[in-house]
């Protein structure tokens, strides 16, 4: 399984061409497969494991940025509080609480997304579109100070039916536009909704052109897992 430094540098031209930001999705990849990448000058990188992603921080440059994009348990916030970047999968204001408070135990911000579910599949974590908004207008009234809102995050159906994809998407790419209008004319400062990841290997491209600004691919660059 070796690592595509084509692939790589087709992705970093895509995304530049674009403004939006590649998180290379590094689950279940050694050490040295995130060393190389860092060398080529990739600095974000997103984990699905708590356990995994603790054994690997001290491993690896602290200017990583790293993205906790699985589903993420109130009890296991505590471990990559002193030092997440984004956590991409807040779906519930219970988690958002703990994130706030472990965050200020580290005395630190923690940015975080709310995780949408546009799939039709079960499997997909999230909160319903309904659910989202509910919770947005909730989080406008709220105190947090040591957690950012900075936007939404989604996962497509895998498929190869890319029309059904598509309109995922763009119910996500709405529900971003009207909320960033929202938080543009009500603004709070635990709020700074610019964020939409949406886009994984199979479908970044599609993502893009449904505004997504922040893609995850893992398999693209690293290969797919045997």
């Amino acid at each position: 399984m070796a690592i595509s430094k084509s692939a790589f540098n087709t992705l970093l031209k895509e995304t530049q061409e674009t403004n939006s930001i590649l998180v290379a999705v590094s689950k279940l990849q050694p050490v040295s497969a995130i060393e190389s990448l860092y060398a080529w000058g990739q600095r974000n990188f997103g984990e699905n494991y708590v356990q995994e992603l603790m054994a690997k921080q001290p491993q690896l440059p602290a200017d990583i940025q790293w993205h906790f994009i699985g589903h993420l348990q109130t009890n296991k916030v505590k471990y990559i509080a002193p030092f997440v970047h984004l956590v991409h999968t807040v779906d519930s204001e219970k988690l958002l609480l703990e994130i706030n408070r472990q965050a200020a135990k580290n005395n630190r911000v923690i940015h975080c997304l709310i995780q949408v579910h546009i799939a039709e599949e079960d499997s997909k974590f999230g909160l319903l579109p309904g659910q989202a908004e509910a919770l947005l207008i909730s989080l406008q009234q709220s105190t947090f100070k040591n957690i950012m809102i900075a936007g939404l995050m989604g996962m497509a159906s895998f498929s190869q039916d890319e029309h059904k994809v598509a309109g995922e998407f763009k119910l996500l790419q709405q529900l971003f536009n009207k909320y960033q209008r929202y938080f543009s004319a009500h603004p709070a400062p635990h709020i700074a909704f610019n964020t939409l990841s949406m886009g994984m290997s199979g479908d970044y491209q599609l993502a893009l052109q449904y505004g997504s600004n922040m893609i995850r691919v893992g398999s693209l660059i690293f290969g797919h897992r045997s």
